[in-house]
């Protein structure tokens, strides 16, 4: 199967399911939805079983976002601490947040025995630590936040990584499987309810008439009474562009020496950015994932040395026998620590979003299906009002807000203004791409292996930013909202829903 990045993660080489030769026809459905990863299908699923007539549209293939770039973590305990919830939110959402973690860890435990799913399912205990004394005052207030959001925790004397430390904590009722292997378990039981779905079949446009969504593909034009967007962020400009930063996350997967035992817990530390670890069954052999060092998409210009600086990190502590897989993904990292998961704002009340998952993906992905499709069915869900796209942010969200969007104004100011002299052609290595001035114009050139150059403008079409190279994955990202595009242009991720301008040059000289 095919990902939205050019290195491949360690889910890529699951079988794909069968009976996708699927057509829809161009009457009227219940629900369509835009996405077919976690999100779109655990939504599609519930709504089918609901005995709705559901229509998903992906534009590329099953699975080709960040669904397949996760490391499948099933965590209670969020990437946003619960005493930062707490003084956010209040106790009693934070203890509503931590039950909506545990539902959706207990679906997609009901939806493996229900279907017979086997996706390497296992329950497992997590494991946080801290390595100086400011860690360990900050792990001592996590510890009581975890306690009075019902979470079961104790202090522990040790961990399953060989990182020296100062505290622990133990925590219960984490998770851990195989996510392409449960998506496309989902794919055949939304089949086999009676869903259908649309692989490369981007949207272009979506439409309100009359109380009906029109959806618009290249070929084809669909009507539906509801549509949910579940693409990780929405495309278009929408408000929840500037409440959601963009975040690249980065990973690789190691085997050790047979005399080494692989961790089965979830772990993490408490660094800025924080590092998590798990262990993966691949074939006949386990592999220890080991992950971190995030940054804003489109804010580091060496990418590949991101994965040299994670690998130095484990050979601190591990000796590895040999660097199996790396990969990176791309995550929304909400402004007030919570995802936006219901109605799009701005748009008419049956068009719903999901976004702003953090890194809590496979988490809040469930979690989302659970929430839209009660709001479809009957208008209610006791998650809806603390996760709903138009809540009013607490008030101490609003400086994060602004930190985050400095970076885009930042962007819209210098991408417009900038006359700079950048690097000339002829300074690009081969499979290098670079934005440079040329003959009076800013230009996206790539220099593939053979020499010949290709050339692209620049400016993203969502906004207007610069898209800067990722020489890690191959592609121009935008540093804005997280708009990724290959390098033939072509639209992989984010809030785009075009490509970006081709322009043709003389490869003779």
């Amino acid at each position: 199967m095919m990902r939205d990045s050019n290195t491949t993660s360690i889910w890529q080489h699951t079988k794909d399911p069968d009976n996708l030769s699927m057509k829809a026809k161009t009457d009227i459905y219940d629900v369509i939805i835009i996405g077919a990863g976690i999100t779109g299908l655990t939504t599609g699923l519930l709504l089918q079983e609901a005995g709705k007539k559901c229509l998903i549209l992906e534009a590329r293939n099953i699975g080709f976002g960040t669904t397949s770039g996760t490391t499948a973590h099933l965590n209670t305990v969020l990437d946003t601490p619960y005493t930062d919830l707490i003084n956010k939110f209040g106790l009693q959402n934070s203890i509503l947040i931590a039950e909506g973690a545990k539902d959706a860890i207990a679906l997609i435990k009901d939806n493996i025995d229900q279907y017979d799913i086997d996706c390497d399912f296992q329950y497992r205990d997590g494991y946080m630590f801290a390595e100086n004394s400011d860690q360990a005052e900050d792990l001592d207030k996590i510890y009581e936040s975890l306690k009075k959001v019902n979470i079961e925790a104790t202090y522990s004397d040790s961990t399953p990584v060989p990182i020296p430390f100062v505290k622990a904590i133990k925590f219960s009722g984490q998770g851990q499987f195989h996510p392409i292997k449960y998506l496309f378990a989902l794919v055949e039981a939304f089949y086999q309810n009676g869903g259908i779905i649309m692989e490369n079949s981007p949207v272009e446009k979506v439409e309100t008439q009359n109380d009906q969504q029109t959806v618009s593909t290249a070929n084809e034009r669909y009507i539906a009474h509801s549509v949910v967007y579940a693409t990780h962020i929405p495309f278009g400009l929408n408000a929840l562009h500037f409440k959601c930063a963009p975040y690249r996350s980065y990973l690789i997967g190691v085997l050790l020496p047979e005399a080494h035992s692989y961790p089965d817990a979830l772990i993490y530390d408490m660094q800025e950015p924080y590092h998590y670890f798990r262990t993966v069954n691949d074939g006949n052999e386990k592999v220890l994932l080991i992950g971190g060092n995030d940054h804003k998409t489109g804010h580091k210009v060496n990418t590949e040395y991101i994965f040299s600086e994670l690998e130095a990190y484990a050979r601190k502590f591990y000796e590895i026998k040999s660097v199996v897989y790396k990969w990176s993904a791309q995550y929304y990292e909400p402004s007030d620590g919570l995802p936006y998961i219901g109605h799009l704002p701005g748009v008419p009340p049956n068009v719903y979003v999901a976004t702003g998952y953090s890194g809590n993906g496979m988490i809040f992905g469930t979690l989302s299906g659970l929430i839209i499709s009660d709001l479809i069915l009957s208008g209610k869900n006791r998650y809806a009002d603390l996760l709903s796209p138009s809540r009013i942010k607490p008030l101490a969200s609003f400086k994060n807000m602004v930190k985050e969007n400095f970076d885009v104004v930042k962007h819209f100011i210098a991408d417009r203004l900038s006359v700079e002299s950048l690097p000339e052609l002829a300074d690009l290595s081969k499979g290098e791409g670079k934005v440079v001035e040329f003959q009076g114009e800013k230009l996206a050139v790539y220099k593939e292996l053979s020499g010949a150059l290709k050339a692209l403008r620049p400016v993203c079409p969502h906004a207007g930013c610069i898209v800067e190279w990722n020489n890690a994955e191959k592609s121009w990202d935008c540093p804005c909202h997280g708009a990724r595009y290959d390098i033939e242009g072509r639209f992989l991720n984010g809030p785009s829903a075009q490509s970006l301008h081709a322009i043709s040059l003389n490869n003779d000289a």
